[in-house]
C-alpha cells in the first residue's frame, strides 16, 4: 500500500488503541517525510474535509511549525580573525598608551586610540567650562612644560579630564567607541581608590585619638554614592554630566551610577598628572567638602578612654587639609611619611622597646620581611633611630585589639590596618592598569576584587609563618590560637597593618615589594616542594 494510502487511512478510522499507536506515529513520520502535494488552485472545486491530500498538506505545515529553530550565539561572542602582523605593530604603534616610556602608569591610563575628530569636538566646545569650575587655567595643557617634554604628567590632562566625563550613554554613539569607554571606565577604577587613600591620611592626621570606625563612617557620609550628586552639582559640572536632564528630579538610580563613576574618574585624572595635593585641593576648594559638617558625623558610639600622648605636632591644634596637602617632609626625615607614622605609632610605643617580644620575635619578622632596607643617610644616627622606630612600628602591627585596647585604644594595629588596606587597593590598581593595557575597568574591579580577598592576605602571612608572633591577650590567647574562624580576620589585619607601616616608613615602593616579592600577591612565584 502507497505512504500516502496508509495516512489517509490511518487518520480516517479515528483513534487507535494504546497499544497501535506507537505503530501510528511512525506511519505519519514516514508520511511526512514526503513532499505534500501541492495547493489546489482558486479555481477547482474545494477538497472534502478528509481529502488525502489536505491532511497530508496539513501534517507538513505541522511538522514545518513545530521544527526547533536553530540558535545563534550572540553577536558579542563572534570570534574576529586576528589582526595581521602589519595591522597589529601599527595599532600598537599609533596607541597613546605606549608613547611615554617615563610616565608607564599615565601612559597605561591613556586613551588606546588616537581621539577622533567626534573627540576634539567635545573638547573644543565643554573642556573650557570643566577646567574653570576646577579652578585650572583655560589654556591647553599640551602647552606646559618645556617644549616637547614628554615627561610632563601636566600634558596629558586635557585628554584624560575629556576621558573622565565620558560615561556611558546608550543614545552617544561617541562614548561607546572602544578607546572612550575603556579608558573612562579605567579611570574610574584608579579614582576611587585615590580618594579612599586621600580621605584616610587626612582623618589620621586630623583626628589622631579616634579609632578607624568613624573615620570610616565620616568618608563614607562625604563620598558615598548618595553623597556625590551634590558634589557634582556644587562644583557646577551637571550640566556636563547629564546635559539633557534635571539632576533634581531624576531617580536614584539614573542619577547616582554615571554621577559616581564620573567623579571618580575625575579624581583618578587629577591624582595621575598632579598628585596628591591637587587631589586635596580640588576636594576641598573646587567641590567645597566640609569634613565638620553635621552630614558627615560619626554616629555616638562609647568612647575608650585615651590618656596616651599623642605627637606633639598634633596637640597644638586640628589639622586643615592645606596642612595635610602642604606638608613636605624633610631631606633628612626619618621616615618617607612622618606626620602619618606619627599619626599611627603613638609616642608611648617606647615602653615596649626591649620587651620580649622585641628581643625574641622581632629579628625573625624582620629578617622573613627583608628589613631593615639599605638606606643612603648622611648621618649615621638617623638610620639606627629609623630602625628603632621601625622595630616598634613592627610591634604595633601584630599587637592584637585584645591585649591593650581597652585600657590604651591606640596601642593597637588598628590605625595601621587602615592605612594597609587603602594603599595595598592603590598599589594593586596601578599594578593591574600597567599589566592589562587593554582590560576595561570592570573587568580590573573584579580582578582586584579576587586578589585582594581578606582570606587570601591572611593565608599569604600564614605561609610565612608570621602568625605565631600574634601578641593576643591572655585571656582570648587559646581561643585564637586554635579557632581558624577567629584566627583568620586577625591574620588578614596584620598583613594589612605591615602594608602601612611600610608606606609610612619607606613609601609606596616597599608596599610593592612586599606585596609582589614577599608575600606573592599575585602568585606567580615558582613554590617550594
Amino acid at each position: 500500500m502507497a505512504p500516502s494510502a496508509m495516512a489517509f487511512q490511518a487518520l480516517a478510522l479515528g483513534p487507535l488503541p494504546a497499544a497501535r499507536r506507537r505503530s501510528r506515529v511512525r506511519v505519519l513520520a514516514v508520511a511526512a517525510d514526503h513532499t505534500p502535494p501541492p495547493p489546489p488552485s482558486p479555481s477547482s472545486p474545494p477538497e472534502p474535509a478528509n481529502s488525502p491530500s489536505r491532511l497530508l498538506r496539513e501534517l507538513a505545515e505541522r511538522k514545518k511549525a513545530v521544527s526547533p529553530k536553530k540558535k545563534h550565539p550572540p553577536r558579542r561572542f563572534i570570534l574576529k580573525p586576528p589582526l595581521d602582523d602589519e595591522r597589529l605593530t601599527q595599532r600598537f604603534l599609533s596607541s597613546p598608551q605606549l608613547s611615554l616610556k617615563a610616565l608607564p602608569l599615565l601612559s597605561s591610563c591613556l586613551p588606546s586610540a588616537p581621539l577622533s575628530a567626534a573627540d576634539r569636538t567635545w573638547m573644543d566646545e565643554y573642556l573650557l567650562e570643566a577646567k574653570q569650575a576646577l579652578g585650572y587655567p583655560l589654556a591647553p595643557s599640551e602647552t606646559l612644560g618645556d617644549g616637547d617634554d614628554d615627561g610632563c604628567p601636566a600634558r596629558h590632562f586635557d585628554v584624560l579630564l575629556y576621558l573622565a566625563f565620558q560615561h556611558l550613554d546608550t543614545s552617544c554613539e561617541r562614548t561607546r567607541t572602544r578607546h572612550v569607554r575603556s579608558g573612562h571606565s579605567r579611570l574610574w577604577f584608579l579614582g576611587q581608590y585615590v580618594l579612599e587613600l586621600a580621605f584616610c591620611e587626612f582623618f589620621l592626621q586630623r583626628y589622631p585619638r579616634e579609632s578607624p570606625g568613624p573615620m570610616r563612617e565620616r568618608v563614607f557620609a562625604l563620598i558615598g554614592k548618595r553623597a556625590i550628586p551634590k558634589w557634582i552639582k556644587a562644583a557646577s559640572l551637571h550640566n556636563l554630566v547629564f546635559p539633557y536632564d534635571d539632576l533634581d528630579k531624576m531617580i536614584r538610580k539614573d542619577r547616582e551610577p554615571p554621577a559616581k563613576a564620573v567623579f571618580w574618574a575625575l579624581f583618578g585624572a587629577i591624582y595621575l598628572c598632579f598628585g596628591m595635593p591637587e587631589v586635596y585641593r580640588v576636594l576641598f576648594e573646587a567641590f567645597g567638602m566640609d569634613p565638620e559638617d553635621e552630614s558627615c558625623q560619626p554616629k555616638l558610639r562609647r568612647q575608650l578612654e585615651d590618656v596616651d600622648y599623642v605627637s606633639v605636632e598634633f596637640e597644638k591644634r586640628q589639622l586643615t587639609w592645606q596642612d595635610v596637602a602642604a606638608y613636605r617632609p624633610p631631606p633628612d626625615a626619618l621616615f618617607a611619611h612622618p606626620r602619618l607614622f606619627r599619626a599611627c605609632v603613638p609616642p608611648g610605643m617606647h615602653r615596649f622597646r626591649g620587651n620580649i617580644w622585641d628581643f625574641d620575635n622581632r629579628p625573625k619578622v624582620m629578617s622573613t620581611l627583608g628589613y631593615p632596607l639599605p638606606m643612603n643617610d648622611r648621618i649615621p644616627e638617623i638610620t639606627e633611630a629609623r630602625n628603632i622606630e621601625l622595630g616598634l612600628g613592627l610591634q604595633l602591627c601584630f599587637l592584637h585589639p585584645s591585649k591593650h585596647k581597652f585600657e590604651h585604644p591606640r596601642f593597637c594595629l588598628e590605625r595601621l590596618e587602615y592605612v594597609g588596606q587603602k594603599i595595598q587597593d592603590l598599589v594593586m590598581a596601578e599594578r593591574l592598569l600597567m599589566k592589562h593595557l587593554d582590560a576595561p575597568g570592570r573587568w580590573l574591579a573584579e580582578k582586584h576584587r579576587r586578589l585582594l580577598m581578606n582570606k587570601y592576605c591572611g593565608r599569604y602571612l600564614r605561609d610565612k609563618h608570621l602568625h605565631h608572633y600574634i601578641i593576643y591577650g591572655e585571656s582570648v590567647q587559646d581561643r585564637f590560637e586554635h579557632n581558624r574562624r577567629l584566627r583568620n580576620p586577625s591574620t588578614t589585619a596584620v598583613q594589612q597593618a605591615i602594608h602601612g607601616l611600610a608606606y609610612c616608613v619607606y613609601g609606596k615602593p616597599d608596599v610593592r615589594r612586599l606585596m609582589f616579592e614577599v608575600f606573592d600577591f599575585e602568585q606567580v612565584q615558582p613554590k617550594a616542594v
